[in-house]
């Protein structure tokens, strides 16, 4: 269970970090599915990449352990870190979608 919660987390908060991102402005969106599915691998990455680049970033794993002990910082900030890695992989990817339509 703390498994699957672990990976839903940063999944599912990516996956709405990439349709906000897409709602903000026309030249970041990269279409409704795409966003979705972006913002989640994004999402799932966010805590790995961060993590690797010397930055305290919440993993997944982290995310499932903070709900179960209903720890409230720690799950908000697997969520935002979750939703910026979305925003931000769906952002790129509607940048370039945009610049290829041009």
């Amino acid at each position: 269970m703390e498994m699957i919660l672990g990976l839903l987390i940063p999944a599912l908060s990516g996956a709405a970090g990439g349709n906000i991102t897409g709602k903000i402005s026309e030249t970041l969106n990269a279409g409704g599915m795409l966003n979705t599915v972006l913002g989640a691998v994004g999402g799932l990455g966010a805590g790995t990449i961060l993590g690797q680049l010397g930055i305290d970033a919440p993993t997944g794993e982290a995310a499932a352990e903070a709900a179960s002990n209903f720890d409230i910082g720690a799950l908000i900030g697997a969520v935002g870190g979750g939703a910026a890695g979305g925003g931000v992989l769906a952002s790129v990817v509607g940048v370039i979608k945009s610049a290829m339509n041009k």
